[in-house]
């Protein structure tokens, strides 16, 4: 039986549209009976994003409170491994097929061959990688990440095209805080952008490629569907993906459980705070401190328990503490300056 292909190309930006519409092909576009006769080929691109893997821990990947200030945006995918920094210099790529038939040394060999129509020396390297050779040596353009369930697979990753590597180490290294997390870690690596090794390579030339050796391995073809948001808001299943991948609960409140430990010294005395946090709610807040008011110390404590790991909500739990102690809004008001410093 001849194999059905689709290609699908995203024309906006919006990580979390471009995300929940990989989920939504993942789980929804296909039925069972379709799964091993059709493969699919996604190609879409983010702007100024990071993307962390389904089992990390924004806060200790990631420098949020520059994220913030600059307007990145912070995206969980579906899938493990690492963070990366997306902007309009990488080109992502997804596969999806029935289990039965997934095989990732078929992609990375899509991938490669049309990297290296460019003149280049690309392979796979690894499990994830996919690696180039340059006049420093092999360096990484490519890392992969894989989903599966019971009866259906892909395999996505992203190319480095002309991504601004200046933004790696602004927002992929977090603040120095005291962090311990017990979520996936990302590992650095030498990496490379393929426009340095030809000057050529665009996104627009590495689809063409990437297509036409989709389309050469399976010997067939088939129409390109261009996605918009007009799209997403066409089919509801879609828009379900959409509003989870958007939403604070999704991107922050997947976090694994982590420690958080903080120690300064005030005119007022020294305060030692610890927080044991799961799913983005302080589960427990401990303070230590030689402050003269214990009683500020055990309305914190009691106050910063069971609230989201955010700066709103920790400035509105020692706001309520200030209501019930007037007598030391000033000392609160500095401890509150500090601690949503440390958290953001």
């Amino acid at each position: 039986m001849k194999t059905k292909l689709r290609v699908l190309i995203s024309e906006t930006f919006d990580p979390w549209f471009n995300i929940a519409t990989e989920d939504w092909i993942f789980r929804d576009m296909l039925a069972d009976d379709e799964l091993e006769n059709t493969k699919i080929l996604y190609l879409w691109r983010n702007d100024n994003t990071v993307v962390i893997g389904r089992f990390q821990n924004p806060w200790t990947e990631c420098n949020t409170e520059k994220m913030d200030a600059d307007g990145i945006k912070l995206a969980r995918r579906q899938s493990g491994g690492g963070a990366v920094f997306h902007d309009l210099g990488n080109t992502n790529f997804t596969f999806l097929s029935g289990k039965a038939s997934f095989d990732k040394s078929v992609n990375n060999k899509i991938i490669t061959n049309a990297v290296n129509s460019f003149g280049l020396n690309a392979f796979a390297s690894g499990r994830n990688d996919l690696l180039v050779e340059t006049a420093d040596g092999e360096k990484k353009f490519s890392g992969s990440a894989f989903k599966e369930t019971k009866d259906r697979s892909f395999h996505h990753g992203t190319l480095l095209l002309n991504a601004d590597m200046s933004k790696l180490s602004q927002y992929l290294n977090p603040n120095k805080k005291k962090l311990e997390s017990k979520g996936i870690t990302s590992v650095r690596a030498r990496v490379t952008n393929l426009n340095e090794l030809n000057p050529g390579i665009t996104h627009e030339l590495i689809c063409q490629r990437i297509i036409q050796e989709f389309f050469n391995h399976y010997q067939s073809e088939c129409e390109i569907e261009l996605l918009d948001h007009n799209y997403l808001l066409s089919l509801p299943r879609l828009n379900q993906h959409f509003q989870k991948m958007s939403d604070w609960g999704w991107r922050f409140g997947e976090a694994p459980k982590f420690n958080h430990t903080m120690t300064e010294r005030f005119t007022w005395g020294t305060m030692e705070v610890y927080l044991d946090v799961h799913h983005a709610i302080v589960e427990k807040a401990q303070i230590f401190s030689d402050s003269l008011h214990p009683e500020m110390i055990e309305h914190l404590m009691a106050s910063l328990q069971n609230i989201p790991y955010t700066k709103e909500a920790f400035q509105n739990a020692i706001t309520g503490v200030g209501h019930d102690l007037p007598m030391i809004q000033d000392y609160l008001a500095e401890f509150e300056s500090w601690i949503v410093k440390e958290i953001s």
